[in-house]
């Protein structure tokens, strides 16, 4: 039997469903639920992906916190999930999602040790894209309200703060050049470098991000529908970049070790134009690295934030106190300015996915999923 917390007691189960789940208004949790299910592979989310409509409220476990998403988070490699290149062993169907921030509705006996009932949580565990989604109590982290301003903290800014850390080495006076500068994680490597004291280059792709990304401290934003990356970089910056923190891919991949100074670092945290391809990838000038790398005592990391969870604690407490004291802009995408306008409901991350590769948004993408008080669906 499980062991649970709820509301108004600790409880062994061993009665009704709805008796021992009971959310922090006192309303009994709905039997049934949404969530998104990748029921076929394919990095075409709209194929592979099913909006399931009468799915069973899951049961948390002795361990885990049974939460209510207010807010889930939509990352490029949604669509790297959906079409099974993360662990290629994992066969639909699966759920989908990486991150949302809600409600404690339920609990496991031991969690209670760690969380209440009715405490907000933001959190990185798979199947976020549901009304309700079970976490280890583990990876939840507190926060003091359903903002989505701390959601975007979970993935993107971890990624930034953690890969900058370990791997970009930056010091005073560095040239730092930032790839889909604008985007979700983009926005945070900026920052960050700027709070280094370095000079930061910024690609984007309008005037509009363009004028966000001095607002957040980029001292060279470059529109590349505007002007050619590489020209920039040649005139401007002749003696080259120290770090090039690149998500892009393709020729903006070449360009960026093109513009690499000598002992330059490259830091690859994706290469988001591939995604869509039948193999994930996009063309790069991988012949001639090795020599580039060599004449400029150069090097090209990687960077996977599954390889750095034992950093991942003291990065969100670092980024949480930075973004409640000021020192950071957390930007938030809802799709306010979309076609069809702000991204409510499950049914609208398929939107989302689409807004995100035709390079519409500026900050993290975020679908809300509001719920009427007393709902029991």
């Amino acid at each position: 039997m499980r062991r649970l917390a709820h509301s108004g007691a600790r409880a062994i189960v061993d009665m009704s469903y709805a008796r021992h789940f009971l959310d922090f208004q006192g309303s009994a949790i709905p039997r049934a639920m949404q969530k998104l299910v990748v029921t076929r592979l394919s990095p075409n989310f709209r194929e592979a992906v099913t909006l399931r409509r009468d799915c069973p409220v899951p049961l948390p476990g002795d361990r885990d916190l049974l939460v209510r998403n207010r807010f889930v988070g939509v990352n490029a490699s949604d669509i790297n999930y959906s079409a099974g290149r993360y662990d290629p062993s994992v066969k639909p169907p699966f759920d989908a999602g990486f991150e949302g921030i809600g409600e404690v509705v339920a609990l496991g006996l031991s969690a209670s040790a760690t969380h209440t009932v009715g405490q907000t949580v933001a959190y990185m565990a798979p199947g976020s894209f549901a009304d309700y989604t079970v976490v280890p109590a583990s990876v939840a982290t507190a926060v003091p309200s359903a903002k989505p301003e701390y959601l975007t903290l979970l993935v993107s800014g971890t990624t930034a703060y953690i890969s900058l850390k370990e791997l970009g080495e930056l010091s005073e006076g560095g040239r730092v050049l930032v790839t889909a500068a604008a985007g979700g994680t983009g926005q945070f490597a900026v920052q960050l470098a700027k709070k280094a004291k370095c000079h930061v280059i910024g690609t984007c792709s309008s005037d509009e991000k363009a004028a966000f990304l001095k607002s957040v401290g980029c001292d060279r934003p470059i529109n590349y529908h505007a002007e050619h990356v590489g020209a920039v970089l040649r005139q401007e910056y002749p003696e080259g970049v120290d770090v090039v923190y690149e998500s892009v891919g393709g020729a903006m991949f070449d360009l960026a070790v093109d513009a690499l100074a000598t002992k330059g670092r490259l830091i690859v945290i994706g290469f988001v134009s591939g995604y869509q391809t039948p193999t994930g990838l996009s063309p790069v000038k991988a012949g001639a690295l090795p020599a580039k790398l060599l004449k400029k005592s150069a090097s090209a990391r990687g960077f996977l934030l599954n390889h750095y969870l034992s950093e991942y604690r003291a990065a969100m407490d670092h980024l949480l106190k930075m973004y409640t004291s000021g020192e950071l802009v957390c930007e938030v995408d809802l799709g306010d300015l979309s076609a069809e306008g702000r991204f409510t409901g499950l049914e609208s991350v398929f939107r989302a996915v689409d807004y995100m590769y035709m390079r519409k948004n500026t900050g993290k993408i975020v679908v809300e999923l509001p719920h009427a008080v007393n709902s029991k669906l």
